[in-house]
């Protein structure tokens, strides 16, 4: 399946790039196509949401101590990445082979999640993050940080 990116330009779909038009340019005329549309994320609020995570995985210091199997346990970001979205509310139930019920974070992959549903992500994001790691924090103190580590990065 090929995947284009068009834009609407008053009442008519054109192709945003090179490979959208000649995709095009091979259709034939009358040809039927099937198509399922998607907003194309914003790129920059995706790099934001990561930002906000890694800054309160920076800042989260969990129990000390923890062991499994006489083994210690470190923090892992993209488990606290997945906590985090479970915690706000964006994940699917499911059952292990034993039966148990578990959750699973949602994908915040481009094909998985669209703008409107990633925006609400985000605002639950910040919402467990100053619940329960951040407490000291406010979120315009929250954003503030985000947005000075967005222009560290450029």
């Amino acid at each position: 399946m090929t995947e284009i990116v068009l834009m609407k330009t008053a009442n008519v779909l054109v192709p945003h790039d090179e490979a959208a038009a000649e995709f095009i340019q091979k259709m034939k005329v009358g040809a039927l196509m099937h198509a399922d549309f998607k907003k194309v994320r914003n790129y920059k609020f995706h790099k934001k949401y990561f930002a906000l995570v890694s800054f309160a995985f920076d800042q989260w210091e969990p129990r000390g101590g923890l062991t499994y199997q006489g083994q210690p346990v470190a923090k892992n970001k993209e488990r606290f990445r997945k906590d985090v979205a479970i915690l706000a509310g964006f994940f699917e139930s499911t059952v292990n082979l034993k039966g148990e019920v578990r959750l699973e974070a949602k994908s915040v992959s481009f094909a998985q999640m669209d703008e409107i549903e990633f925006e609400a992500l985000y605002s639950e994001t910040i919402n467990v993050i100053l619940q329960r790691v951040l407490t000291k924090y406010t979120r315009d103190d929250l954003d503030a940080v985000v947005e000075q580590l967005l222009r560290f990065d450029r």
